[in-house]
């Protein structure tokens, strides 16, 4: 099917190789790109008594570095950052495609979109390495938290014979990252390119509320939010320190 595809777009010669860029990467560099832009308009020329888009950009950094405070203490003030960047990167790749002319045939009227825009979380290479990020935080975190006896104590409880099924979870956990995300954004973007084969007008703008802003909108937070929670469980608690 088409809509499984993963295009090139282009190919540069790179220490003698030829290097495909494919259309998966050129979004990714176009919402990196926005991110970037956003960033820099919306922090030049701050005032000391914000107001406007400045008041509700310090609002929403308060509220995300508060909730990692509470979640992971003195983690809090490192992984902040990183799980707003990664709700916003994800939450706009998740939307890319409505960017996307439809195009229709009917009444003897017919329109080609000059162009496509893919969201990049329908490949599951962008959906692993997200997930092979985040699995890669919580080890680092556990270890750096708790020591490498530490960590290994945890890898025990509560009986040694559990080390192999928590050894496991780590996996398990990555798979689940990977395709949850991979398999929501993928079956929408489907269903959306066969409503606009089938039926191209009205009924494409309804249902694109749904798979495209409301399912985006939530795939990105459970990505992050379960990124969170295994974060929080292996960063020791106040208590166990």
């Amino acid at each position: 099917m088409e809509a499984l595809e993963t295009k090139i777009a282009f190919t540069i010669s790179l220490f003698g190789k030829n290097l495909p860029i494919t259309e998966t990467v050129i979004v990714s560099w176009g919402v990196m790109l926005f991110l970037i832009i956003a960033a820099l308009l919306l922090t030049r020329n701050l005032k000391e008594t914000p107001s406007g888009p400045q008041a509700v950009l310090e609002m929403a950094v308060e509220f995300i570095n508060n909730l990692a405070k509470k979640q992971f203490g003195f983690w809090g003030k490192f992984l902040g950052p990183y799980l707003g960047t990664l709700l916003l990167f994800l939450l706009i790749a998740n939307l890319a495609g409505v960017l996307t002319p439809i195009g229709f045939k009917a009444f003897g009227l017919e329109f080609t979109p000059p162009f496509e825009i893919k969201p990049p979380t329908r490949d599951i290479s962008v959906t692993a390495a997200f997930a092979c990020l985040s699995i890669f935080l919580v080890l680092f975190c556990g270890l750096a938290s708790r020591g490498p006896l530490g960590w290994l104590k945890q890898l025990l409880h509560p009986m040694a014979f559990m080390l192999p099924f928590n050894l496991m979870d780590y996996g398990t956990r990555l798979l689940s990252l990977c395709l949850r995300l991979f398999g929501n954004i993928l079956g929408g973007y489907v269903l959306m390119s066969m409503i606009e084969k089938l039926i191209p007008i009205g009924l494409p703008v309804i249902c694109s509320l749904y798979f495209d802003f409301f399912d985006g909108l939530i795939q990105a937070a459970i990505f992050v939010f379960l990124t969170g929670i295994y974060i929080s469980e292996a960063v020791p608690k106040t208590e166990e320190l």
